[in-house]
């Protein structure tokens, strides 16, 4: 932080610890130091700023009131957490945010002792916390459990299955619900308050406590009586105020709504409910962006704006004259394109219709896009159903975060062999974001599901084939993967062809080995040969796009096999399991002895830092790519 001299608290705040010696009427300016920071920072340095903006007053609060890092603060999701950082003793890293080598994108437990859970993906702090109080009270220690959820989150149904155990599970966990208007709607008015004012006082819920706990060891009142005056007394509270909740209808005490960007009220509602016993939920209402007008306005794209002038609120974009289109733009133009054409085709997405382009077919044809929120299963069981009864559906979902649905994508989609189609951006290396969110697994998990055609494009041109191909009908489960990001070419606009499933194509002709690649890591692979061939006179590299990993072109296989002993696979994906695997199984199965060199991701989580220093580091670029095929030859 080499603007540190500007601050009068913040500069001296090296822990949450210091932050708690200060009196609360200080703390409006520690909030106002803390979003100044993290702008300075993220207008030179990109992250996720709106999010992170929105929760300043609770991160505040939160480590004034709670004993961190004693007592647990569980982040979901994760990028709300920058403010967490800088006042958890990584201030003056800050600057290396998300840079390679630099500090993580997202809380981790390996990075700090106050980073409780890794949260990159959502909808996972309930249950997490709900572990961590059961592993409290086991141990008998006294800590204070905080599961703070937002920004979307609790749309996810894992959220959903968290409330349902923590209201049968005895615990002391305090939930916090951040609603950014993305979620939850509410009522207003002065009993609200009032009530808000009576739940909340120290006194009230003493004396209702004590009376509870003295009628239950009487014998007047047991378990099931105890209940049943809980849900009369949450019951009455939701006719009064004329406000219905589930959390309440699950007896997790309600409060709330709470102006989340109060920070003396968040402290004062905090210090009065974290000593209750049983589980409560504390909602509070923020703003995405809040104290930076255009994020405010716009929260969508300053979600993570990229370079920015804070002062004029200009966003710094890089020319796009003569610059290839974004992977998933071409997407979004080619969906919409196909949409036009066939009126069966639907879009769904699970909460990132701008992150995969879904938006522009969205704004075109809004009542054939759904939005399901951050419900991948969801996503990919609603897809199945309306396949079922006729429709096309594109289902796009982010490589690491398909994850989550591979139950349903077996259980719900391929079993019944439906035709859909599940559109994975983000596939391989995405950079920045980390382990978190790299695709690294898709290839490989999907593979040993029966019925599914599983493919990655070369290019663009090949990204529009392959989705032309997959809406024709009677295709099945058809599994398009592409990386995020430009791709190379400017004239991506041609005529869409069906491409012949299960085919590959050779790109080169050679004679001493033969590289086999899939997806767009090929053209590093062509990049590799062509600096190869010109340092070694007289050798060359034959080169096969893959095209399908699923199912395999067996006649292109068979070729490779009967011409070649020795032979290089690259796969942007885990080298267990994917492409690598693959071939070799069908060499072994099918009489060929070749020597294989498998080239992808490692069995380990790749750390964050910009795409081209992760294939670097990982030996995947061309220059890697050269020395592999130099040693095999």
């Amino acid at each position: 932080m080499d603007n540190q001299k500007e601050y009068r608290y913040l500069k001296q705040l090296d822990s949450p610890a210091d932050l708690r010696k200060l009196r609360v009427d200080e703390l409006d300016e520690v909030c106002q130091e803390l979003r100044e920071d993290i702008l300075y920072e993220l207008s030179r340095n990109p992250g996720h700023l709106a999010s992170s903006l929105g929760v300043v007053e609770l991160t505040v609060a939160l480590h004034y009131v709670f004993q961190t890092p004693y007592d647990r603060l569980v982040w979901d999701v994760g990028h709300q957490a920058y403010g967490h950082k800088i006042l958890t003793g990584r201030r003056d890293a800050f600057c290396t945010n998300r840079k390679f080598k630099g500090i993580r994108p997202f809380p981790s437990p390996a990075e700090s002792e106050y980073d409780t859970f890794t949260c990159g993906h959502a909808s996972n702090s309930i249950s997490v916390a709900l572990g961590m109080a059961v592993a409290a009270k086991k141990h008998q220690e006294n800590r204070h459990i905080v599961a703070v959820i937002g920004d979307g989150a609790m749309s996810g149904g894992l959220a959903f299955e968290g409330l349902n155990n923590v209201s049968s599970t005895p615990n002391d966990l305090l939930i916090i619900l951040n609603d950014n208007d993305m979620s939850i709607d509410h009522s207003v008015g002065g009993m609200q308050q009032y009530l808000l004012g009576l739940n909340t006082n120290q006194t009230y819920n003493k004396i209702r406590n004590c009376v509870s706990e003295s009628l239950y060891k009487m014998g007047v009142l047991n378990k099931k009586r105890k209940e049943t005056i809980i849900r009369f007394n949450n019951s009455l509270k939701s006719l009064l105020s004329s406000q219905q909740n589930v959390f309440e209808g699950m007896n997790i005490r309600y409060f709330g709504p709470v102006d989340g960007h109060n920070v003396k009220e968040l402290v004062r509602t905090l210090n009065d409910i974290k000593h209750m016993h049983g589980p409560k939920l504390l909602h509070i209402h923020t703003t995405k962006g809040k104290g930076y007008v255009p994020a405010e306005k716009e929260a969508t794209i300053w979600h993570a704006p990229g370079l920015f002038d804070k002062n004029t609120g200009v966003r710094i974009c890089s020319p796009t004259d003569g610059i290839p289109p974004r992977f998933q733009d071409v997407f979004g133009e080619t969906l919409l394109e196909l949409a036009k054409q066939n009126p069966k085709i639907m879009g769904v997405t699970p909460a990132m219709p701008t992150g995969c382009s879904m938006n522009i077919m969205m704004k075109e044809m809004p009542c054939r896009v759904f939005d399901v929120g951050i419900a991948e299963g969801h996503a990919v069981t609603f897809s199945g159903g309306m396949a079922k009864d006729g429709l096309m559906p594109f289902c796009n979902i982010y490589s690491s975060f398909a994850q989550r649905a591979y139950d349903n994508l077996i259980h719900d989609v391929a079993i019944q062999r439906l035709n859909m189609v599940l559109c994975l951006d983000r596939a391989g290396i995405v950079g920045e974001d980390g382990p978190t969110h790299h695709g690294a697994f898709d290839l490989a998990y999907l593979r040993p599901i029966p019925n599914l055609t599983i493919s990655s494009p070369y290019d663009e041109h090949e990204l529009r084939n392959l989705m032309y191909t997959a809406q024709l009908p009677d295709q099945g489960p058809f599994v398009i993967r592409y990386p995020r990001g430009s791709g190379t070419l400017v004239d991506w606009r041609q005529p869409m062809k069906e491409i012949k499933v299960g085919t590959g194509r050779k790109m080169k002709d050679g004679k001493d080995l033969a590289i086999l690649t899939i997806g767009p890591i090929g053209k590093l692979a062509e990049e590799a040969i062509s600096q190869v061939e010109a340092e070694r006179p007289g050798v060359t590299i034959a080169h096969y796009d893959m095209r399908f990993l699923k199912p395999l072109d067996g006649e292109l296989l068979n070729e490779v096999g009967t011409q070649f002993d020795k032979i290089i696979t690259i796969e942007n994906g885990t080298v267990i399991g994917g492409l690598g695997s693959a071939v070799l199984e069908y060499m072994a199965d099918n009489g060929f002895t070749p020597k294989v060199r498998r080239m992808g991701l490692p069995d380990s989580f790749v750390e964050h830092g910009s795409v081209p220093e992760l294939l670097h580091m990982l030996g995947l670029d061309t220059e890697g790519i050269v020395k592999q095929i130099n040693e095999l030859l």
